[in-house]
């Protein structure tokens, strides 16, 4: 495709208005949203206004005055249409990693008798981690498999069942109903890590089923770094279910001050601390950026820009880079890999041209398409300057060989 063709694919975007809700530097093509999104241009005037005037001015009358106890309800709110889920069902705490263990510590105990946590081989490392401390904690076992094999491996020693839902490595994801359905048929519960979906597919939690979730604030979110993350608690299972992190914001009457803890209703038990009000008003810009859109219509972009990243790197490119993602879009979320043999020193230079992705070990470069900001025509270029830093060997330079501390 031609740069003009390009031009014509986003004149007819129908998301085409969002991009100006972020600020996105001059000459930068950013293929990084699916690890940091971008800033929206809300989130400073957010931050500054509970800074300066809600915390400066009101100082601790903010926590009535401007509702600041029900932030973690109220804003998980707008998670609605991105994930299906009903406001009841979601709740902002903590990290993505303390939200995994909270949910996979309930899972377990609430299916006392099983000794297994089924997963992923080569699962995000954080979830694998967690699994495995709570394993140790719980005297369970982890049990990690093939993608393909997961269904099959869900049996009656199986408590519960933790994947990530779109593959932080390849994009490959799983078919959440049919994972939800084998679960369920054999008594044990699934949690989902939607860190590396949600903001970027079309996500349906209820209607195909799930009943535990976790998500990542930061990434297509767009809720800047180290945003809290989000938890997702069927309805159903909010009675049944003890959090194992039991804190005073997740009891039933918090400044009753009293020595036994006494779990809230509903989603407010797994509440653990107070709140970290500022992160949560830069991810209320974040998620405030969805306003308006269908997600229809961001997996459809998601999809088009994907497919035209893929088809110009590989006429581009040649065979100096493999496509290490599914082909067929309806099997792939919203990032893209390709592997080289100097992955990360070809990424270094790459970045370096003003084309932003990052490096998985061993071998893995990773663009990532966020359909609210980018465009047809950075797929193009993209794809142009890495053919360029490819066919000039320009990554083959010790700078870029130099390993950082984030990759």
């Amino acid at each position: 495709m031609n740069f003009e063709e390009a031009e014509q694919f986003d004149a007819a975007d129908p998301l085409a208005f969002a991009r100006e809700r972020f600020r996105l530097p001059n000459g930068i093509i950013y293929l990084d949203g699916n690890s940091l999104g971008a800033m929206p241009k809300a989130a400073p005037s957010a931050l500054t206004t509970t800074a300066e005037q809600q915390w400066g001015e009101d100082l601790i009358a903010s926590w009535n005055k401007h509702g600041w106890m029900d932030w973690p309800t109220r804003i998980a709110g707008k998670f609605v249409p991105i994930v299906g889920a009903k406001q009841s069902e979601l709740l902002i705490a903590d990290s993505t990693s303390v939200c995994l263990f909270k949910l996979l510590a309930a899972a377990a105990q609430a299916r006392p008798g099983r000794k297994t946590i089924l997963t992923q081989s080569r699962n995000f490392p954080t979830d694998l981690y967690v699994a495995q401390g709570l394993a140790d904690m719980l005297a369970l076992r982890v049990k990690a498999v093939e993608p393909d094999e997961v269904l099959g491996g869900i049996d009656a020693d199986t408590a519960v069942v933790t994947l990530t839902h779109v593959d932080y490595r390849s994009a490959a994801f799983y078919d959440m109903r049919a994972v939800n359905e084998a679960a369920r048929a054999a008594g044990a519960l699934v949690v989902w890590d939607l860190s590396h979906s949600a903001g970027a597919i079309e996500i349906d939690l209820n209607g195909t089923g799930a009943e535990l979730a976790v998500g990542c604030g930061y990434k297509y979110l767009n809720g800047g770094p180290g945003a809290p993350a989000f938890v997702y608690v069927a309805e159903h299972l909010q009675r049944e279910l003890r959090s194992p992190l039991q804190g005073w914001m997740g009891h039933a009457d918090p400044f009753a001050f009293v020595d036994d803890y006494q779990p809230a209703d509903g989603i407010l038990k797994f509440l653990t601390g107070t709140p970290s009000i500022l992160a949560l008003a830069a991810l209320e810009a974040g998620l405030d950026s969805f306003g308006g859109i269908a997600m229809r219509d961001l997996a459809a972009k998601s999809r088009s820009l994907s497919n035209l990243f893929i088809e110009e790197v590989e006429s581009r490119c040649g065979k100096e880079v493999r496509l290490a993602s599914p082909r067929d879009p309806a099997l792939r979320g919203s990032h893209v890999v390709f592997a080289h043999a100097e992955g990360y020193a070809v990424m270094q230079a790459l970045i370096a041209r003003g084309v932003i992705g990052d490096f998985r070990a061993p071998d893995l470069m990773r663009f990532g398409f966020a359909p609210l900001y980018n465009t047809h025509v950075e797929m193009v270029r993209g794809a142009e300057l890495l053919a360029d830093v490819l066919a000039t060997r320009e990554w083959d330079q010790p700078r870029f060989r130099q390993r950082a501390k984030v990759t």
